[in-house]
C-alpha cells in the first residue's frame, strides 16, 4: 500500500507542475486553486455562490476572495439570483471560458508528450489503473470529445 501511495502522490507532483505550467505560459495571474473555480463552472454551469465553495471543498469566504479576484480579472461574472435576491449566481465569462480552453489544451499537449515517452505496453495498463484511481476517488473522466472544459478539474 504504501509503495503505491507514493507512485501516486509521485505523480500528482507531476501533474500539479504540468498545470502550473499550463497556467502560466497563458499570461494570466490565475492561482491553481482560482483555475479549478474556473473549470468548475466551465463544466457545471453557473452556480450559486454557497454551492461553488461546498463544490471547491472550501469555506464560503476563500469561494468569495477567489471570485473576487476572477471578477476583477473579468474571467467570471456575478448576478443575484433571481429566484431569490439574496443569493448570488457566479457565471464564466467569455475570456474565462476561452482562458480554460487554452490553459486545458495546454496541459493536455504536455501531458501528452509525458505519455508518449512510455512503452506502449505499460499505457494500457496506466489507463486501466488510472480509470480505477479516478473511480475509487468519485472523479469523472475527462473526456476529450466532451471538449476542453471537460478536461480540467471538476
Amino acid at each position: 500500500m504504501e509503495e503505491v501511495t507514493d507512485a501516486v502522490l509521485t505523480a500528482s507532483r507531476l501533474l500539479v507542475a504540468v498545470s502550473a505550467r499550463s497556467i502560466a505560459a497563458v499570461g494570466e495571474d490565475v492561482t491553481l486553486p482560482q483555475f479549478r473555480m474556473l473549470v468548475v463552472l466551465a463544466g457545471r454551469g453557473p452556480q450559486r455562490a454557497g454551492e461553488l465553495a461546498e463544490l471547491l471543498d472550501v469555506h464560503p469566504s476563500t469561494a468569495t476572495q477567489m471570485a473576487d479576484r476572477l471578477v476583477g480579472a473579468g474571467l467570471i461574472d456575478r448576478v443575484a439570483n433571481p429566484q431569490s435576491r439574496r443569493e448570488v449566481i457566479v457565471a464564466l465569462t467569455e475570456p474565462g471560458r476561452l482562458l480554460v480552453e487554452e490553459v486545458t489544451a495546454r496541459r493536455r499537449a504536455e501531458i501528452a508528450t509525458i505519455v508518449a515517452r512510455l512503452d506502449p505496453q505499460l499505457r494500457a495498463s496506466l489507463v486501466s489503473a488510472l480509470r480505477a484511481f479516478a473511480d475509487a476517488g468519485d472523479e469523472p473522466m475527462a473526456v476529450s470529445s466532451q471538449g476542453a472544459s471537460a478536461l480540467g478539474w471538476t
